[in-house]
């Protein structure tokens, strides 16, 4: 190494010294300059100022999904994602709740289009297995990524119509462990324990596709395909052989019921999620001023208040039982000017494309019927 002695600058170490300071302006992004006169190199030291090394910046987050989105803003830890996939399906997803049936899912509409559903995979909606379909008689199952993806099908309005689906709507009442059964002129409304369970173990075990009332109401009107095997069990009145032997059944089966609830005589919540409850009315399931049911008593305007209470009780508006079974022009009036869709009657038939929603028949089980009797009637 070459020793200098005190500087004595002449024209070399000045031309030397003003390079240096030429190249220090000009690499001042933190460059090392080489020392003049010197075979060592000082330390590199960073400007005040100077920009962070990429190794150290901050990554841009990822952004999230339009389902993981719905996720963090549900805060719910319950929460599923729900998208929808197939043919011309352009539905939004949305979010359910892991555990309870699913409560939203849409139905498509397509001009010149038949839905049939939606389904578990892609295979299944090709094929439309009635045994892959999912809709809200089903569970929603999230894995841990808690998001599902269902698949859409379509059919044909000619198809719709060869199919020749007609919908049994079950009539249930009051239940009886009684072998000889109940006495009294409402005997045929008991239906015995046993029985009832041979007749959901049947539906549970053959195949059968329980329909939502938004699905019912959209096969009336032509827009959605449901299989030839579909079946409706409804309860009225909600008693408490109703609450304490059948509802346990249903549990056990897992099956969706839907229990007609005189909301005047019971405001509990649902004893199931397999049940939903529905109304029979809030207080017109009593006798009138002709001894028929107030339905066809009140005015348009009475049966409605009446109605609207009863689906701020319940939380629904789809569908009413008529008390007694008793309805007229009026009635009906009433019913759809309480913003109801649909209404059961006493009458015994099926549910088939075009059916009067507002007086859809029903299949009554009486006191004496068999599991036997049952498929009958249901297939």
């Amino acid at each position: 190494m070459t020793t200098h002695a005190k500087p004595r600058r002449g024209r070399r170490a000045l031309i030397i010294t003003g390079a240096v300071i030429a190249a220090a302006a000009v690499f001042s992004g933190g460059v090392a300059l080489g020392a003049a006169q010197s075979g060592s190199a000082p330390a590199a030291t960073a400007p005040t100022g100077s920009h962070t090394s990429a190794a150290t910046a901050t990554p841009t987050p990822t952004p999230l999904t339009a389902t993981q989105q719905l996720l963090q803003d549900s805060g719910d830890p319950n929460a599923c994602a729900v998208s929808f996939r197939g043919e011309g399906i352009t539905e939004a997803p949305v979010v359910e709740s892991a555990g309870a049936r699913y409560a939203h899912l849409p139905i498509p509409a397509q001009d010149g289009r038949v839905f049939a559903g939606w389904y578990a995979s892609p295979e299944a909606a090709a094929t439309r297995d009635t045994a892959s379909r999912i809709n809200g008689a089903d569970a929603v199952g999230c894995g841990p990524e808690r998001e599902v993806t269902l698949h859409g099908a379509w059919t044909t309005a000619e198809d719709l119509a060869a199919t020749g689906t007609r919908v049994p709507i079950l009539m249930y009442h009051q239940f009886t462990d009684k072998p000889e059964g109940e006495e009294g002129w409402l005997r045929n409304n008991f239906y015995g324990v046993t029985d009832w369970q041979n007749d959901l173990a049947y539906i549970r075990d053959g195949g059968f596709y329980l329909p939502t009332w938004d699905e019912l109401s959209a096969f009336i009107d032509g827009r959605l395909f449901l299989p030839p095997r579909s079946v409706i069990i409804t309860d009225d009145d909600a008693d408490s052989t109703w609450l304490n032997w059948a509802v346990p059944v249903v549990d056990q089966d897992q099956l969706l019921t839907t229990s007609f609830v005189i909301t005047s005589a019971r405001q509990d919540p649902t004893p199931s999620i397999w049940v939903q409850q529905r109304s029979h009315t809030h207080a017109m399931h009593e006798a009138g001023e002709n001894g028929k049911g107030r339905m066809v008593n009140w005015s348009e305007a009475d049966i409605a208040a009446d109605l609207q209470t009863s689906a701020q009780i319940l939380g629904a508006t789809e569908v009413i039982a008529y008390p007694y079974g008793h309805y007229n022009d009026t009635a009906k009036a009433g019913v759809a000017a309480a913003g109801f869709e649909m209404a059961v009657t006493t009458e015994w038939g099926y549910v088939t494309v075009g059916s009067d929603k507002l007086a859809l028949p029903r299949v009554r089980m009486n006191w004496g019927m068999t599991v036997d009797d049952l498929a009958g009637m249901i297939g």
